[in-house]
């Protein structure tokens, strides 16, 4: 499947994403009372009341389940089954719960696996930065488990505004000592932050599958189907000639996770010339890696809206 030149103003720049339109279900409130199931509760019997609040939330959330049937055949490669939704849901809901042990450095409570930590050692080895593309798969905060075997590693993240509140908020109020460095996308100076940053050696994660508002963007193929994926992350990664790596924590139930980062491009080594066709191959790079670990672990997907539908919407809507 082709994509236009980074170049061109793609179709796809909606008036107000969909995600963006909704509340989201990992809110303030849901995190709140996580965290205070987690912190009287402990982890095991916490766990116990994850089942219901999924329960309620498949049953009470039309929309989400909706989303959900749209995506898991393309993961599973066959047709979905209620357990199938059950098991996305819970899965969903655990890794917010563990998200309040993790945000406290309660590591030792997760049997982590962690592969491609070499690109990272290569990173700092070159005293340069990167970026690390995510998505809303798995847990973020699970990442954060690699600066155990990095002494001195430096992360910082860059969200849209209104998240980097919400973020900066429960950090405050479950770790202060944990909180890395929040750049809010959108501002005058994220760019040069995020620049700044990267030449302190540190690195600085985008979840680069969600657009906000009227960001353009662009279609890449993802499980078989086309789907809108934002061209501002890889545009900004080209613009800053950094390097750019994947990065995931994959849930697989119980206590068990797995970090992998992949390398998705460098762009401090692509003439200006071939930018957009570096852009291009990125994009389809980042894709193909997400579509993997959606395979992998088909319950982990925490878009609860349909990434194909939006598709269909974006692209009849006028420059």
């Amino acid at each position: 499947m082709s994509i236009p030149p980074a170049s061109e103003r793609p179709a796809g720049a909606t008036n107000a994403a969909e995600w963006a339109q909704r509340p989201e279900r990992s809110n303030t409130a849901m995190l709140r009372l996580m965290a205070w199931i987690s912190l009287h509760l402990g982890r095991p019997a916490g766990r116990v009341v994850l089942h219901l609040i999924a329960a309620y939330f498949l049953v009470f959330a039309p929309a989400a389940r909706r989303a959900s049937r749209a995506y898991l055949p393309r993961a599973l490669g066959r047709p979905a089954r209620i357990t199938d939704g059950y098991r996305q849901v819970f899965s969903f809901a655990a890794t917010i719960h563990d998200r309040v042990y993790l945000l406290k450095d309660r590591f030792d409570l997760f049997d982590i696996r962690i592969e491609g930590e070499e690109l990272i050692r290569e990173q700092l080895a070159r005293g340069r930065g990167a970026l690390l593309f995510g998505a809303h798969l798995g847990s973020f905060e699970v990442i954060r488990a690699i600066g155990r075997n990095q002494p001195g590693l430096k992360i910082a993240l860059a969200m849209y505004e209104d998240n980097a509140r919400k973020i900066n908020g429960l950090l405050n109020a479950l770790n202060p000592s944990a909180r890395p460095e929040v750049i809010a996308l959108g501002k005058l100076d994220a760019m040069l932050k995020v620049h700044a940053r990267l030449a302190e050696g540190a690195l600085v994660g985008v979840l680069a599958d969600r657009s906000l508002g009227d960001e353009a963007r662009v279609p890449v193929e993802l499980l078989g189907s086309p789907a809108m994926l934002p061209l501002g992350p890889f545009r900004m990664a080209a613009m800053l000639d950094a390097p750019v790596l994947f990065m995931a924590g994959l849930y697989h139930g119980g206590n068990r996770y797995t970090i992998r980062f992949a390398p998705i491009a460098d762009f401090s080594t692509v003439p200006r010339a071939q930018r957009d066709a570096a852009i291009h191959d990125a994009m389809h790079r980042y894709a193909t890696v997400l579509a993997q670990c959606c395979r992998e672990a088909p319950s982990n997907w925490f878009n609860f809206f349909d990434f194909w539908n939006d598709f269909d919407t974006a692209k009849v809507k006028p420059e």
